[in-house]
């Protein structure tokens, strides 16, 4: 290490005018030490102030400029660097190198601009405020050989994370350039190709991550671009099936879009992708199909449409899965679609396989995903239907445990949902379920609910409302009476919330007539 620290001094007092030659061996001695350790060298590095030096050190024609570059490459791998990197002032020179002709010089100049921008969020908005995107773009044009174009891919990757820098490549014409690689690429069986396609569309699905970039490529669903990918839906290929539902799911991120992609049939060319993947499919491509159709159903117009398109028919298929991902997402597209919709809601609540299977769901300890989604579902097919016979549906296959324990999450939305379902319950179906609820502990629980200050006001509100409603059994009414509401009730009288305090009146006269 001993030369490393002489490297570093001569650097340092020398580098405005060292030859060549005496650069060279310095630079050799640092790439040396770093391949030995390239955590203490990079450290000894940034503590001696040559980093600064190297932004002088980037020119074109130096024969040494590769080796710099090299050398930051390197440095670049440690967290701990790449804020120094960019605060020396490297990005600029490097970004200008992308323009050499020199293979080797475009091989470093792109690892060390794909280094440092690797998951470090404040260099990715320095490379915003740099021309990088159009320099990108405008070399990746010119590449015909794989390997070149791998390693430009490796740089854009990362910086497209950024949403600044995702407009600037759509606007530099990158869009054009991946359609492209698609197309020439689908039908190749070279594994080349094959890694290209991916890595193509991959890119393009990052690229509609960002809300401007993804508008700007929708053009109000007219865009070519929009129908381009579109058709990669019902290809051949898995590759392409999977980018072009997971472009659809990211361009369903707005009401507007959503409609206007329901009104053109866009429902029906992914429940024919899903046809595809029933038996023994792809689980990625089942997820982002799933995931598309999940989206498309946020808006209320849209659901009724696609109710009647079959949606609901199509992604009850994959209720056999047994992949969490597919389940999770299967659950939250059926609760988008029967939000309000009550034949919806009644049909699939008399569904026994259905409800078999969230009360199955309901217990995937391993699967937090999945548990909150069939609770939520279970208590949206009550909430939504308000019908006797999904009560008696969810009641006969055990239900009622899990809506009782979900009245416990610690998400207040999840809390609610389950006190509404419950209160439809014991007003529609009491006598039915009274065994169960006495079994789930759910006066002992409300009473928690109702004693503790954290509890939000609508939790407060929903369970007074629910305790009302469980007045009308005998066994419950006697669990009630046994612990001390009235004196909780009364406290909430003065409540800083009207509703909650209103609500503690009625719930008072209440329990005072009965008790």
């Amino acid at each position: 290490m001993d030369n490393l620290s002489d490297a570093l001094k001569k650097l340092k007092i020398t580098a405005i005018d060292i030859s060549e030659d005496s650069l060279e061996g310095c630079l050799d001695c640092l790439l040396q030490a770093l391949a030995q350790n390239n955590m203490e060298t990079s450290e000894k590095l940034q503590g001696s102030g040559v980093l600064q030096l190297f932004a002088s050190l980037l020119t074109p024609h130096s024969p040494c400029t590769a080796k710099v570059a090299n050398i930051i490459a390197e440095v670049a791998k440690n967290e701990f660097m790449r804020l120094p990197c960019v605060e020396a002032g490297l990005i600029p020179p490097l970004v200008q190198l992308l323009n050499c002709k020199d293979q080797e010089l475009l091989l470093q100049t792109g690892r060390a601009l794909g280094n440092i921008c690797y998951d470090s969020q404040s260099s990715k908005e320095q490379f915003a405020y740099t021309n990088i995107a159009e320099e990108l773009v405008k070399l990746f044009k010119k590449q015909i050989e794989h390997d070149k174009k791998e390693m430009i891919f490796e740089v854009l990757a990362p910086l497209a994370e950024n949403d600044a820098i995702k407009l600037q490549l759509v606007e530099a014409g990158l869009v054009e350039c991946l359609l492209e690689i698609v197309q020439q690429t689908v039908d190749s069986e070279r594994e080349e190709d094959i890694a290209e396609l991916k890595t193509a569309s991959d890119l393009m699905v990052l690229l509609l991550l960002g809300d401007e970039s993804m508008q700007k490529l929708f053009e109000g669903g007219k865009g070519s671009v929009f129908q381009r990918v579109l058709s990669w839906v019902p290809s051949n290929n898995h590759q392409l099936q999977l980018a072009g539902a997971l472009a659809i799911a990211n361009f369903a991120r707005n009401d507007g879009n959503c409609i206007h992609m329901v009104e053109n049939g866009i429902v029906q060319k992914l429940m024919d992708l899903l046809d595809r993947h029933v038996e023994d499919g792809n689980v990625t491509v089942q997820h982002a199909a799933l995931s598309a159709l999940r989206n498309l159903a946020i808006p209320v117009v849209n659901k009724a449409k696609m109710l009647s398109a079959g949606v609901a028919e199509a992604v009850l298929k994959f209720l056999k899965s047994e992949m969490p991902p597919v389940q999770f997402k299967l659950l939250g597209t059926l609760r988008m679609l029967i939000d309000a919709q009550v034949e919806a809601a009644e049909q699939l609540g008399k569904n026994v396989k259905l409800v078999q299977r969230l009360v199955e769901w309901c217990e995937a300890k391993d699967h937090a995903g999945v548990m909150g989604e069939s609770n939520r579902l279970l208590s949206a097919l009550i909430r939504h239907s308000k019908s006797k016979d999904v009560i008696k549906t969810i009641v006969q296959n055990g239900g009622i445990k899990h809506l009782v324990t979900m009245a416990t999450s610690e998400h207040v939305i999840m809390q609610n949902e389950a006190l509404v379902a419950l209160a439809l319950i014991a007003a529609l179906e009491l006598v039915t379920a009274e065994k169960d609820l006495e079994n789930a502990k759910l006066v002992q629980i409300l009473h928690r609910l109702l004693a503790d200050e954290r509890s939000a006001p609508e939790i407060k509100y929903n369970s007074m409302v629910l305790i009302c409603a469980l007045l009308g059994s005998e066994t419950l009414h006697k669990e009630v009476q046994s612990l001390a509401f009235l004196e909780i009730v009364s406290k909430l009288r003065s409540h800083e919330n009207k509703t909650v305090a209103q609500q503690a009146s009625l719930t008072e006269q209440r329990l005072a007539v009965d008790s």
